[in-house]
């Protein structure tokens, strides 16, 4: 097999010493990360911090926004109109794109996509509303910005409709439902604790585009990057593996952007 497959991971959301140098040492291995610019995780300190490490190592960088909901970690569903305001998420969503571009230009770096968090991620799935927001907000900073989000979701066809440039994502950590979505994290096993699970999922999804659900389908998703939660236990040690078994395969792990795209 030849080829390329982009490999991410949400990073910048560690307070910890411990958290951080787990991180930092992700970017050994992966070739996107997106980074918590402050809705969920992440200040000035850490966007800066994660940024320089990036570059450092030849990483693309990518802004990973939230609802401005830093008590739950960006993890509470949200109903525009009903919890948010449209105007205020909007708001929400470009001031934190926008503090982590400047932080990224003023380190000789650049952002080439955005990828949701949490809930945001989740519910913009299937909702048209919120996908186009999003998409809308991304367009209006920069239309060369990339929409990374799930396959045959509500964000795809929103990206499509603004002429946005979009990469379907692949979770090597996370349990897949019948529909092609993510398991709820509250449901036992959602989350791919073990490291050779995931890297049957990881195999599976880099090679041929499919990936086992919780009740045992075969699903194709056929993702053009791969992504794994710096937050979880064995990070580290999952980017490292999945890196080598990805290449081991006859693949190669390059970004999707061009980490230098926009300069």
């Amino acid at each position: 097999m030849t080829g390329t497959i982009d490999l991410n991971a949400d990073i910048g959301e560690a307070e910890d010493a411990d958290g951080i140098a787990s991180e930092l040492a992700i970017l050994r291995y992966v070739s996107s990360a997106n980074i918590a610019c402050g809705g969920h995780r992440g200040d000035a300190a850490s966007m800066r911090r994660t940024t320089i490490a990036a570059r450092d190592n030849g990483v693309a960088i990518g802004a990973h926004p939230s609802y401005p909901d830093y008590a739950n970690f960006g993890r509470r569903s949200h109903v525009i109109g009903i919890d948010i305001s449209a105007d205020d998420l909007a708001k929400s969503l470009l001031f934190q794109i926008v503090q982590l571009c400047e932080i990224a230009a003023s380190e000789d770096a650049v952002v080439s996509y955005v990828k949701p968090h949490g809930a945001l991620y989740n519910d913009a799935v299937g909702s048209k509303i919120h996908a186009d927001l999003i998409a809308g907000v991304i367009k209006r900073l920069d239309k060369n910005l990339i929409f990374m989000g799930g396959p045959n979701s509500a964000m795809e066809r929103a990206a499509d409709d603004a002429d946005l440039s979009f990469i379907r994502e692949g979770f090597i950590d996370r349990r897949y439902t019948d529909d092609g979505h993510l398991q709820d994290r509250s449901i036992d096993g959602a989350v791919i604790h073990d490291q050779a699970a995931r890297m049957v999922q990881a195999r599976s999804l880099a090679q041929h585009g499919t990936v086992i659900t919780a009740t045992g389908r075969t699903l194709s998703v056929n993702p053009q990057s791969l992504c794994l939660h710096g937050d979880s236990a064995g990070a580290v040690e999952t980017a490292r593996l999945a890196r080598a078994d990805i290449e081991a395969a006859g693949l190669r792990i390059k970004a999707f952007s061009d980490v230098r795209a926009f300069a």
